[in-house]
């Protein structure tokens, strides 16, 4: 029996609008947030240009994927700076992190250490954005003087109750602290697909919209660099021929900057 991948398809398999849904969200980003999203890659063209590091942050959870799609990526920006907290993390235990995200000032002690500077940029992802590690984030930062991208959904910040346990206690949204917000539509309750016959919602897509945001601010953000007539830095796949060769004078520059490098 052949292990190749069937080609021809006798019915279509059924995605009870997963996909129409999720390219719709990002239809819809790009026709709403194309100015946010021309602002937060200005503000990231003028980081390269100065010659500071891009700062990104994710609040929890798989929020945190983002971070890391961002980081030492074929293709990407050589000067991003993933404030990354395991603790925080898909890669610790799930209900320990869950905790850790509703805990107040842990965010803050997490940027803090990472030592933000006036002018710097972070990019902060969370599509709830109410959580203490976020907001208490975005606090941090905004004490250190830097500007926040922030990149979120309305719809929660909006629609869940201003007493929820899972609240900052301040009551702030990410988008209160935010110089500039991206919005990414995600609906309360993070899944796309109702199956007929099951009551429960499957089918999260917010990284995705989110993977879709951040490549589009690495894209805006290459373009206004060339635009400016400035060399952005950009990693080549460390896998193809001669990726090593071409990424070494960034692993050079960014190593002694960047703590996960």
């Amino acid at each position: 029996m052949s292990n190749e991948p069937q080609t021809a398809q006798e019915s279509p398999l059924p995605d009870f609008g997963y996909l129409e849904k999720t390219v719709t969200l990002m239809r819809k980003v790009e026709a709403e947030q194309a100015e946010n999203i021309r602002k937060a890659a200005a503000l990231m063209a003028d980081a390269i240009a100065e010659d500071r590091l891009i700062h990104v942050y994710g609040g929890g959870g798989h929020t945190t994927l983002v971070m890391g799609e961002m980081f030492f990526r074929a293709g990407g920006l050589a000067n991003i700076n993933p404030i990354m907290e395991p603790g925080l993390s898909v890669f610790n235990q799930a209900l320990k992190y869950l905790e850790l995200e509703r805990c107040v000032n842990y965010g803050r002690s997490i940027v803090k250490y990472f030592r933000l500077q006036p002018g710097d940029v972070l990019i902060i992802f969370h599509n709830i954005g109410i959580n203490p590690a976020t907001i208490d984030a975005a606090m941090e930062a905004k004490d250190a003087g830097a500007k926040i991208i922030a990149v979120s959904s309305s719809l929660w910040q909006s629609q869940m109750p201003a007493d929820h346990f899972i609240r900052h206690p301040n009551g702030k949204n990410l988008f209160d602290l935010a110089d500039i917000a991206i919005d990414d539509y995600n609906e309360v309750g993070d899944c796309a697909v109702r199956i007929p016959g099951f009551d429960t919602p499957i089918a999260p897509n917010s990284n995705l919209i989110d993977f879709y945001i951040a490549h589009r601010l690495e894209i805006e953000t290459v373009r206004q660099c060339v635009e400016r007539g400035i060399e952005p830095p950009v990693w080549r796949s460390a896998n193809a021929p001669g990726g090593d060769e071409y990424n070494a004078r960034f692993v050079e520059k960014y190593r002694p900057r960047v703590k996960y490098l």
